[in-house]
């Protein structure tokens, strides 16, 4: 059973309102999402691109530059090294297009996910070496990899780190961290200590976005950096951060200037999946273009999705955005019966006990172990890790929820791993078969979740009846997009509705088609996307219920009408 809870947040929303010119309904929804004082209500409502930070302000970023630009002057060969997930292919493209505007000798490498895994090794620094590179880049990366750093440095390179991830450390008894900081010649990360940049939560993307905005600067070419953004923001969306402060201002403007981008390979994998670019929004990255993208760096090879971004031929690019999309439904198809097999396995099994699950499916691709985790996560509404057999021993991926820090208590388990990274909401994890066992014993025993921890919250943002809804107010919420992680869609909800006429549609049976009639009986058109006979039957066993929704306008016919989307019920 869900948990409905009312955001409890206080303001003078009158007073918010009258400032900006707002219904005090949408005053409330800002506060709600912790926008707090006249500034950030103002960036929230209309930042824009002069929003945006200082890029100088990023620890090592001056001497990043600066070393950067050197090498440039001299034309030492220069490797970026990204990683094989969205956010790394976008973080790739980001530096290569950039520096190659800066004159630089540039080229890119992505790990393959099977042969090398996540970020740089000790394959990739030596083939560095052995090819002549005098300077590796690295991008959504590298935070972690202090020895592969050590080795690049003991063969004469120079190493620049551009990555997100979070600061690996080491504890002692008294619970006090020690942070372990790669031997670089210049890290840049805004989550090291001591940076003082504002903004933690940029992606990978973001970062290398950011780089490249400080070095267009100091060569007097600042403004061409802005052809960037539909790049950031497409990784920020995909690698799921936190659409607030920044992060909003990148996606905002990212997504305006995806309606009319110049990229072939964008074009065209937008074209396969039968879009038109000025109709994109958040979701259809999210669920769309976004799997497509990350498909080949799980099935194949992350190289083809950068590929598809860098052509300078439509032709190629069509070929290439086709061959996406057949992979993305290959990849569907594998995670659904991954997904079912590991949900079975929990069922039936101890593991249905445990508050931390650690699923071994030895046969699934391990590219999809993360997606596979996601699902266990949504349908068991606890952590979850998906362990599968490679040729280096177990490798697995976790996802979280929002109770629970992943990466911290990996460090507090990192006995039984032979290596691990992530975040507070998502990690990946290398260990021996024999470590799994003790592994998820570990994780359950040291777990502090509590049943409120496990039960799904669904978090309403106003108890506002469906006769408050007006046109006025759906104009007023466009100001809050873009909707998604840590800004999302607002969240009504009414007690005692009356569902009329309800219709099932879709070859699924996921569509109900419906009149809500609230107590006074004022009457609007609603819509529920889910199980629609379990819905149907419920309505019809209780003559009133109460339902959470979101207001928004059907188009049908050329005609537009006032609509409640139901999100849940009870």
């Amino acid at each position: 059973m869900e948990r409905w809870v009312v955001a409890a947040k206080r303001a003078d929303f009158n007073e918010i309102g009258r400032k900006f010119s707002i219904d005090p309904v949408i005053a409330r929804l800002i506060r709600n999402r912790d926008v707090v004082g006249d500034e950030a209500v103002r960036k929230y409502l209309y930042g824009g691109l002069k929003d945006l930070t200082d890029p100088g302000l990023m620890k090592g970023m001056k001497e990043g530059a600066g070393l950067l630009l050197e090498n440039i002057r001299q034309g030492k060969a220069i490797r970026v090294i990204g990683d094989y997930d969205i956010d790394g292919v976008m973080s790739s493209y980001i530096l290569k297009r950039g520096l190659d505007r800066l004159g630089a000798r540039a080229d890119v490498r992505i790990p393959d996910r099977l042969t090398d895994g996540y970020g740089l090794n000790e394959h990739l620094v030596r083939q560095a070496y052995e090819e002549g590179v005098d300077m590796i880049v690295t991008c959504d990366n590298g935070i972690a990899a202090a020895r592969q750093i050590a080795e690049a440095k003991e063969r004469g390179m120079i190493v620049i780190v551009t990555d997100h991830h979070e600061i690996p450390y080491e504890e002692n008894e008294k619970g006090e961290r020690r942070y372990i900081l790669p031997p670089a010649d210049a890290v840049i990360n805004p989550r090291q200590p001591g940076c003082p940049y504002p903004f933690k939560g940029l992606c990978g993307a973001g970062v290398a976005f950011q780089f490249i905005r400080y070095l267009y600067r100091e060569q007097g070419i600042q403004e061409e950096a802005w052809s960037f953004l539909e790049f950031a923001a497409i990784a920020t969306v995909g690698d799921v951060m936190d659409l607030q402060g920044e992060n909003r201002i990148l996606v905002k403007e990212g997504l305006k200037r995806l309606r009319h981008t110049p990229n072939f390979g964008l074009q065209e994998l937008a074209a396969r999946n039968n879009l038109s670019l000025d109709q994109i929004d958040v979701y259809h990255i999210g669920f769309v273009l976004g799997p497509c993208l990350n498909a080949s760096g799980r099935l194949d090879t992350a190289a083809r999705a950068l590929k598809l971004l860098l052509t300078d031929s439509r032709e190629e690019a069509a070929r290439l955005a086709g061959d996406l999309k057949d992979l993305n439904e290959s990849r569907k198809a594998m995670t659904l019966q991954g997904e079912q097999e590991a949900i079975e396995m929990v069922e039936h099994s101890e593991q249905i006990r445990d508050r931390v699950l650690v699923v071994f499916l030895p046969d699934c691709h391990e590219s999809l172990a993360g997606i596979i985790a996601g699902r266990l996560k949504e349908h068991f509404h606890r952590p979850a890790f998906v362990v599968t057999r490679t040729e280096e021993g177990l490798k697995g991926s976790g996802r979280s929820i929002e109770a629970y820090s992943m990466y911290e208590e990996l460090c507090r388990c990192r006995e039984y791993l032979t290596k691990f990274g992530g975040h507070p909401m998502a990690a990946g994890i290398s260990l021996r078969e024999e470590s799994l066992e003790p592994f998820r014993r570990k994780l359950n025993t040291l777990c502090t979740l509590t049943e409120q921890d496990l039960t799904p919250k669904v978090t309403i943002d106003v108890p506002m009846p469906i006769s408050y809804v007006r046109r006025e107010l759906l104009d007023q919420m466009e100001l809050l997009k873009p909707f998604g992680k840590g800004n999302s869609r607002p969240l009504f909800a009414q007690k005692h509705i009356k569902v009329l006429n309800p219709r099932i549609f879709g070859k699924n049976r996921n569509v109900v088609k419906m009149q809500l009639m609230d107590p006074e009986g004022y009457l609007m058109n609603g819509v529920y996307f889910g199980k629609g006979d379990e819905f149907v039957q419920f309505a019809g066993e209780h003559p009133e219920i109460s339902v959470a929704y979101y207001p928004n306008i059907d188009h049908y016919m050329g005609r537009e009408t006032l609509q409640a989307t139901v999100v849940t019920y009870q």
